[in-house]
């Protein structure tokens, strides 16, 4: 018998000739599978080998150190003209207090004609004193000037008839003299009792306690039935004209650059009005305790000032030209004051700054930064100086609500 056996001469292996004719071709297919999957695979592996290599730059297979270095925002703040305004707190007080006190020799108070917050006119009587004593006396004097004037009157005659006789010989020109002498004398008396007169009255003017200048009284220390004089100090206080100021309490570097002159804003404690004033004298001395001076600024009078009232004022130092920074820039530590900024290579440089005015628009850098830096915005405080970022600039225009 004759057996014909098929044998598949591009299988090498001989592996076929053991297997009947379904099992070789079972076996096939198998194997071609198996050789279309690995093309596939190496396929893919060559075509990402040449993405991630850029080409034939072996060099991409390093890290990349700028795509691992974190985003910062960033800030170039650029140089503006800004209102120095100076921040302070002071005291409200009237710009000229007046005191008033006894003047003349005092007595018992008979009555008081004004309260706090009163206007009055110059020459207004605040009080009057009782001056019972006094109007006897002045009536004394009075009589006194009367009979000083009769005995005057009679001298000056007694004269005019004895020079009529003289002519005639009746008299000799030594009475003549003698009868001038008493003239004379007697007109003396009435000159001293008319004196003596305008004097009591001057004392009993002075026992009514007068404002010495229109203004605004201000305190009452005297009620009626009390027995004042001369020791017993203010009896009233009177603002001149209802004029206030606030002593404003400034640093002294800062007292040095504010200008007489100037113009600032008051607002009192426990209200949100807001008012104008100009400063009109620095006083020349300086606390040594606390070195501050004070700038005394004026206001005109209104009723929501009240001496002795604690107000804030902001007060205006004149422009100056400089960044200007939202708080979270800026950072401090024992060196002082310092900001980071994007150096070369992105890496970031601490920059010590001096800091100036602050409000609510931001800081303003008075040294250390010209407004071209690319300053770190936030997250200073994370970083470390010589590390490398990736800057996001934030334009100049977004400072104010950073900043806010």
């Amino acid at each position: 018998m004759n057996y014909e056996t098929k044998v598949d001469l591009s299988d090498t292996t001989g592996e076929n000739l053991l297997l009947d004719d379904g099992e070789a071709e079972t076996a096939r297919v198998r194997k071609k599978r198996l050789l279309i999957a690995l093309a596939v695979a190496v396929g893919f592996g060559a075509v990402a080998v040449f993405m991630l290599s850029g080409g034939d730059d072996p060099s991409a297979f390093a890290p990349d150190t700028e795509q691992s270095a974190p985003k910062i925002t960033v800030l170039a703040p650029g140089a503006t003209t800004i209102e120095g305004i100076i921040s302070a707190t002071g005291t409200i007080a009237p710009r000229r207090e007046m005191p008033v006190g006894v003047v003349g020799e005092g007595g018992r108070v008979v009555s008081v004609r004004v309260e706090p917050g009163d206007w009055v006119g110059a020459g207004q009587v605040l009080a009057v004193i009782d001056r019972s004593v006094q109007n006897q006396q002045a009536a004394s004097q009075s009589a006194q000037l009367s009979v000083a004037q009769a005995d005057a009157d009679l001298a000056q005659a007694n004269l005019d008839r004895a020079s009529q006789l003289v002519e005639r010989g009746f008299i000799s020109q030594a009475d003549i003299d003698r009868l001038t002498a008493t003239r004379d004398a007697a007109t003396a008396r009435v000159a001293v009792a008319r004196a003596q007169l305008a004097e009591r009255q001057a004392r009993n003017a002075q026992l009514n306690i007068v404002a010495p200048a229109a203004g605004l009284v201000l305190s009452r220390n005297v009620e009626p039935g009390q027995v004042v004089g001369g020791a017993s100090g203010v009896l009233f206080s009177i603002a001149r004209g209802g004029e206030m100021e606030v002593m404003a309490r400034v640093g002294e570097a800062e007292l040095g650059v504010i200008p007489v002159g100037a113009m600032g804003r008051v607002t009192p404690v426990g209200t949100t009005k807001t008012f104008t004033c100009e400063i009109w004298q620095k006083l020349p001395v300086i606390d040594m305790d606390t070195r501050q001076g004070t700038a005394r600024c004026a206001m005109a009078y209104d009723p929501a000032l009240r001496p002795g009232g604690f107000a804030s004022v902001e007060l205006s130092s004149g422009t100056v030209v400089a960044p200007r920074l939202p708080e979270s820039a800026i950072l401090s530590d024992e060196q002082g004051s310092y900001v980071y900024i994007v150096g070369e290579n992105n890496a970031v440089v601490r920059r010590p700054v001096t800091i100036g005015q602050i409000s609510n628009a931001g800081i303003i850098i008075a040294d250390g930064l010209d407004g071209s830096e690319q300053v770190v915005l936030r997250a200073g405080g994370f970083l470390t100086e010589g590390e490398t970022i990736r800057p996001v600039v934030q334009g100049a225009g977004d400072n104010a609500a950073t900043s806010g």
